[in-house]
């Protein structure tokens, strides 16, 4: 089965690791995976540029050919730059050893030279070779050049919004898929509206703000989106639970919050009424869930400043 590589962020590590074993099962429930630092092998029928894609904190992805005990390299693991015209080398090092990286990128540029008629461009490149080293083995494997998704755009923002890679972690850690439907009960400026569509998931906001209700409509207009947003109190979302898939929010908190009650009774009616059957992944500021029975599931801490620790959770 075709092996993929991750090159993932080092900040919230767990968070970005978990989002790749995650959305690599809701294609591929059968997919395996493998942590190395912050390197993680998928294996996978998917294409590894269709998990890229979907994730927030991946630097660096393609797929794996071979795996080496050293630098030797045959014949066979450059078939991949047959119809490439350009390429250039990359070494990663997550060993504990120093390399002199310059001069084996140099040498393998030089050896894969003999090999194909391909020519050595630093910028923008059809192929990208790897090799990764780490302590415990060391990966030869490739990426092609991929036309980079744009990110929705909004006319209008918030201070306090949730921040979209940590919206899009959410998402994905569902598990939803393409055609699938999102509800967001608190959803502000639409940020978890804007993130599903762009990944080809629907969505459905509430908010009974007047003004964030009108900027989460202004930013869908504004990408050409048709996620329905709703100027309604959270709780509404019991109506309406048959017509989506899973539940991704961040509950107001403190001062942002213009909700006349307490950040934790908000909680605690929020997960009173919550759909049994849905796949859920909530924020919220850590510490309001002193009072709530939520063993066995999923927690994720994120510090944001010394007063301020936010919590995801994963149902």
């Amino acid at each position: 089965m075709p092996e993929s590589f991750f090159i993932l962020s080092k900040d919230y590590l767990e968070l970005a690791s978990d989002e790749i074993i995650a959305i690599s099962k809701t294609y591929d429930r059968f997919a395996k995976a493998k942590i190395i630092s912050n390197l993680i092998i998928i294996q996978s029928k998917t294409n590894w540029n269709e998990i890229a894609k979907r994730a927030s904190f991946v630097k660096v992805s393609g797929q794996i050919l071979r795996k080496m005990s050293g630098l030797f390299l045959d014949d066979d693991n450059f078939q991949v730059l047959k119809n490439a015209n350009t390429f250039v080398c990359r070494i990663i090092n997550l060993s504990s050893k120093q390399l002199n990286i310059p001069e084996l990128e140099r040498s393998m540029g030089d050896m894969i030279s003999k090999f194909s008629h391909a020519k050595v461009e630093l910028v923008d490149p059809d192929i990208t070779v790897y090799l990764i080293f780490t302590d415990e083995e060391s990966f030869f494997g490739f990426s092609k050049r991929v036309k980079e998704e744009s990110r929705p755009k909004k006319t209008k923002n918030h201070p306090h919004e949730l921040d979209w890679k940590l919206t899009r972690v959410m998402i994905n850690l569902t598990g939803l898929k393409e055609g699938e439907t999102v509800c967001d009960p608190f959803c502000g400026t639409g940020t978890t509206l804007l993130e599903a569509e762009s990944m080809g998931i629907h969505a459905i906001g509430l908010d009974f703000d007047e003004k964030m209700y009108k900027i989460s409509k202004e930013n869908l207009k504004a990408n050409g989106y048709k996620s329905k947003v709703f100027k309604l109190d959270f709780q509404e979302f019991t109506k309406i639970s048959e017509k989506f898939d899973g539940i991704v929010t961040d509950l107001p908190y403190g001062r942002a919050s213009k909700a006349s009650e307490k950040p934790e009774e908000i909680l605690k009616k929020f997960f009173s009424i919550l759909p049994k059957r849905k796949r859920i992944a909530i924020m919220y500021k850590k510490g309001l869930e002193s009072n709530l029975k939520l063993s066995g599931l999923k927690k994720y801490e994120i510090y944001r400043h010394k007063s301020l620790t936010r919590t995801i959770l994963i149902k």
